[in-house]
């Protein structure tokens, strides 16, 4: 300052240097912490990738696990002849319709129109064998059956369980009424629910479709509301 030549044009110049200088300061901070939160985005996002594939890789193994199961009870199913196979049809049919006659569903109001109408198909169709693959009207296997009840609602379900999770929205066991889908066994098995902790579905290969008491299927994951 003493030894310019204009005191004051170096002042000027000198005020607006550290002006600039605070403008540089508090746009680097503004891109650090612009950087420090896109660094926690990604690690947020590579952890929810890594779990997620982790989801996969477990569900994967779980429904090999269960078409294994599937598959030795219909190789051992093919091992029966045809007579043998319509005795086992129509005692399990007997037994069925038997069971049904008692089933005490209460008296819950359904989930909806579409769902009381897709139940109320479904019924119909007590009796009918499980077959793997079967998607009626004479047979059926779980999802099957489900995807039947509610065409006949109106309402196109996708084919398998892995898919029908997502056909509506996800309710927990306090929350089910008549007519919603109910998922069992790692999205093994779906049915539907049919009111007082009774399901109606198609089991697996041997029997056909009846109603049976949630506690007994397997273990209950979550409802669908379609």
């Amino acid at each position: 300052l003493f030894l310019s030549a204009d005191p004051d044009n170096y002042l000027d110049k000198a005020s607006t240097l550290d002006q600039l200088s605070v403008q540089q300061v508090a746009a680097l901070e503004k891109i650090q912490g612009k950087q420090r939160t896109l660094a926690q985005q990604r690690k947020e996002a590579s952890e929810k990738l890594s779990d997620l594939a982790d989801t996969r890789t477990e569900l994967k193994k779980k429904k090999e696990k269960v078409q294994g199961k599937l598959a030795e009870a219909q190789k051992l199913l093919n091992t029966l002849t045809a007579q043998e196979r319509q005795e086992i049809a129509d005692k399990e049919q007997r037994a069925s319709r038997s069971a049904s006659d008692r089933v005490d569903l209460g008296n819950e109001a359904p989930a909806s129109g579409r769902g009381a109408a897709a139940l109320a198909a479904a019924v119909t169709q007590i009796g009918k064998p499980y077959v793997s693959g079967g998607t009626g009207p004479s047979s059926y296997d779980c999802s099957g059956l489900t995807q039947w009840a509610y065409a006949q609602a109106g309402v196109q379900l996708t084919r398998t369980t892995y898919t029908q999770q997502n056909d509506g929205t996800k309710i927990g066991q306090s929350q089910l009424a008549p007519g919603d889908l109910v998922f069992f066994n790692s999205l093994g098995h779906v049915g539907l629910y049919a009111g007082n902790g009774q399901v109606l579905h198609a089991p697996y290969p041997g029997t056909s479709v009846r109603y049976e008491s949630m506690s007994t299927i397997g273990s209950f994951q979550f409802g669908v509301r379609v």
